[in-house]
């Protein structure tokens, strides 16, 4: 079976996490496509999210991680597009559930917030849960706007 492919954005926040969870990642087998940020200097979120965003809809990645200073800006501008189920997560069970009942195709973390424990934990009830489908497959085809 071919490895999983896997998207990861970031702005200057959230970088050290997402090179840190890259490694993680690689070590569980899955390929990385890294979409920015490239260092720790300034860097706007959007510049990553959107090239992210277009991939999982394109099914180029299978799935994406995502990381900025609080989680929200990216996690807002991932959304914006119509494919992208992404999910801020802080905590294992909410990346659990993230999955599980909502099946968020781009997990989101707070750099600033979580450990990088919390944050391989995290990562790892998402990886770790199916899509439980039934009832909330119906929810999730009211979620497009259009």
């Amino acid at each position: 079976m071919e490895a999983r492919t896997v998207g990861m954005a970031s702005d200057h926040a959230g970088y050290a996490m997402k090179e840190y969870l890259k490694g993680v990642l690689e070590g569980l087998g899955y390929k990385v496509r890294d979409f920015g940020a490239y260092s720790e200097e300034r860097a706007d979120y959007p510049d990553s999210a959107h090239p992210l965003a277009l991939a999982v809809e394109a099914s180029e990645v299978d799935f994406g991680v995502a990381v900025c200073g609080s989680g929200n800006g990216i996690c807002m501008t991932l959304n914006k597009h119509q494919g992208i189920r992404a999910a801020l997560c802080w905590a294992p069970e909410l990346g659990r559930l993230a999955k599980a009942h909502n099946d968020a195709n781009v997990l989101c973390l707070p750099g600033r917030f979580v450990t990088t424990d919390e944050a391989k934990a995290i990562l790892e009830a998402y990886l770790g849960a199916e899509f439980e489908g039934g009832r909330h497959s119906i929810r999730i085809r009211k979620i497009p706007c259009r």
